[in-house]
């Protein structure tokens, strides 16, 4: 019997906020354990929580972003669970009332567009970190609190590609609205994985295993390509597939069962007594919507047809957020042939310079209005290939103005044909044996002489000058 996987995933995701979700704490990474507390995320009795406006729009704008209905009247829960990482012994959320319902996210799969829908998106509170020792654990309370975005998927997924093709999406979308940097390593985003499988035809779903807090793409990847498996494999030797929450062995490769899974009536969900509900206006929403940026897809469309650049250099540009900001700059004014040529040199040389030296673009030195400057330059012949190639790493690392750099220290192309000429019969005459090579019928040694020239002009000579010169002259030998 053939079977098909469903796929659903709860992606938990940290809004870029200043301070926590129900109180004033400061959000900072890096500091001494259990130093950004305070009575109410330590959950100390009678300290009374305030729900984080900034969190809210955040949230309002990502399901703007992700096409989902707002919701006017949302309401916090209190979801009961008894764990160290949460000190008031149960967790503030949004379980009947969530902000944001329905919506989805459009990805590409082999058989073209497929969007996988939303069922909603609720704001919540993170729990502390516990770090396990050789001996002992310890809790961290300055995450307890943090603003914490879960966005629920249906089960539309059908294959691995297409959860981490969905998650990529997801995380370019939120990104680019501004609510979280979705850095995975640093756990601003981590996902639930939901996998069951059925018999292809079959509408039901089949029994559900959850695998938790997933925290590398890579990982959700192998570890739905193993459970697959795994399921496939109990069907076939007529073992029963148990609901329940298993982890992953990223050593093994290989998930574990940890616990048989809860339902919603095990939480004891009720409503938090001390907040009060959540109401927003029509005018609120639109003046909160009138701040949405472009979203990606659309603004990759409209980079072809502006720049007239490749499709896929406008996807590698647009994934992320800050690229496509820095061509944007540096392409502002120019024509679509030079606004090919830039893009040509950013996704070449810029990005091996970023590479190299692991910076994002807003961290080095270039300035769009500089690299705008290499580009036209290079394009009015004013400088040739190889000294804009010399100049850039220069100005990515140190900044500074490339047409005063090229003016001061005489980088100017040459291209005065007299002097192209002189450069060439001296490369000639000094250069008996390439000339016979070429007379001889070896024609790659007109190269030779076209390098010779561009070392005798320092660089500066124009090769689309030099080439034809050297080919005229050697011809009349």
């Amino acid at each position: 019997m053939d079977f098909e996987n469903t796929i659903g995933l709860e992606t938990h995701v940290q809004l870029k906020t200043r301070t926590k979700m129900f109180c004033g704490c400061l959000l900072k990474t890096g500091c001494e354990p259990n130093t950004n507390v305070c009575p109410v995320c330590l959950g100390y009795p009678g300290a009374l929580p305030v729900a984080n406006k900034e969190a809210i729009r955040l949230t309002v704008m990502s399901g703007l972003m992700l096409g989902c209905e707002i919701n006017r009247h949302a309401t916090f829960d209190r979801k009961n669970y008894f764990y160290p990482d949460m000190a008031k012994d149960y967790q503030i959320s949004e379980n009947g009332n969530p902000l944001c319902i329905g919506g989805g996210v459009t990805i590409e799969t082999p058989n073209g567009p497929k969007t996988i829908r939303i069922n909603h998106i609720h704001l919540e509170e993170d729990a502390a970190k516990i770090n396990h020792y050789a001996q002992t654990s310890g809790v961290d309370f300055n995450r307890g609190g943090t603003p914490l975005m879960e966005i629920v998927s249906e089960p539309d997924m059908a294959s691995a590609d297409e959860a981490i093709a969905y998650l990529t999406a997801l995380k370019e979308i939120l990104v680019y609205a501004g609510v979280s940097d979705c850095n995975l390593e640093e756990g601003n985003m981590r996902s639930d994985v939901n996998i069951s499988i059925r018999p292809v035809g079959e509408t039901r779903l089949g029994t559900k295993v959850e695998i938790k807090n997933m925290n590398t793409f890579k990982g959700i990847h192998a570890a739905l390509e193993y459970e697959a498996r795994r399921q496939r494999d109990c069907m076939a030797h007529s073992m029963p597939i148990v609901q329940e929450t298993r982890r992953w062995d990223g050593e093994a490769l290989e998930t574990a069962s940890m616990r048989t899974k809860e339902n919603a009536h095990d939480y004891r969900y009720f409503p938090e007594p001390d907040l009060v509900p959540v109401a927003l206006s029509d005018e609120q929403i639109e003046e909160w919507r009138s701040l949405l940026p472009e979203k990606p897809e659309a603004r990759r469309m409209r980079m072809i047809e502006e720049y007239g650049i490749a499709e896929y250099d406008a996807g590698v540009l647009s994934q992320a957020k800050a690229n496509a900001d820095f061509f944007e700059a540096a392409a502002k004014g120019l024509d679509k042939k030079t606004a090919k040529q830039l893009c040509n040199l950013y996704m070449s040389d810029v990005m091996a310079l970023l590479n190299a030296s692991g910076k994002e673009i807003g961290e080095c030195a270039l300035a769009p209005t500089a690299l705008r400057a290499l580009v036209t330059m290079a394009a009015k012949g004013v400088i040739n290939g190889p000294t804009l190639k010399e100049l850039l790493p220069e100005v990515f690392e140190k900044g500074g103005d490339p047409e005063a750099i090229v003016k001061e220290r005489g980088l100017g192309a040459v291209s005065d044909t007299a002097a192209l000429e002189a450069f060439v019969d001296q490369a000639i005459a000094a250069n008996p044996g390439p000339v016979a090579d070429f007379k001889a019928g070896k024609k790659a040694a007109a190269g030779f002489f076209v390098g010779q020239v561009m070392k005798l002009s320092k660089g500066k000579a124009d090769p689309k000058i030099v080439g034809p010169l050297v080919a005229r002259k050697l011809a009349a030998i």
